[in-house]
C-alpha cells in the first residue's frame, strides 16, 4: 500500500471517529442541559463527515477519470468507520431533540 493510500484510508477512519466522538459528547452536553454545546459539538461532527465525503468524491473523481481505486481490507474498514460516524451523528441529533423537549417540559 502506498503512503498517499495509507493517508486516505487513515483519514476516512479518523474523519468517522472523530465525528463519532463529537455526537458523544453532544450527546452529553445535552444531557447536562448545555444545549449551545450540544449543537457546537455537532456542527463539528458534521464537519468531520464532510471532510471525509470530500476525500471520497475526490476518490469517486479519479475513479470516473479511470484512476482504478484499489478495493481492500483498510478502504472496507475505513468505510465501516465512516458510515458508523455518519449513523451515529444522526442518532446523536434525535437524541438532543429528545432532551431539548424533555428540558422544556420540565420548565
Amino acid at each position: 500500500m502506498t503512503d498517499e493510500r495509507m493517508q486516505i484510508v487513515m483519514g476516512l477512519i479518523m474523519a468517522g471517529g472523530n465525528a463519532k466522538n463529537c455526537a458523544v459528547e453532544a450527546i452529553t452536553a445535552a444531557k447536562n442541559g448545555d444545549f449551545s454545546l450540544a449543537e457546537e459539538k455537532i456542527k463539528d461532527a458534521n464537519q468531520a463527515i464532510v471532510d471525509a465525503h470530500n476525500v471520497q468524491t475526490d476518490m469517486l473523481t479519479k475513479e470516473a477519470q479511470g484512476e482504478h481505486t484499489e478495493i481492500d481490507l483498510y478502504m472496507v474498514h475505513a468505510q465501516d468507520h465512516l458510515m458508523t460516524g455518519i449513523t451515529f451523528v444522526d442518532l446523536a441529533k434525535e437524541i438532543i431533540a429528545v432532551y431539548k423537549r424533555l428540558d422544556k417540559a420540565g420548565k
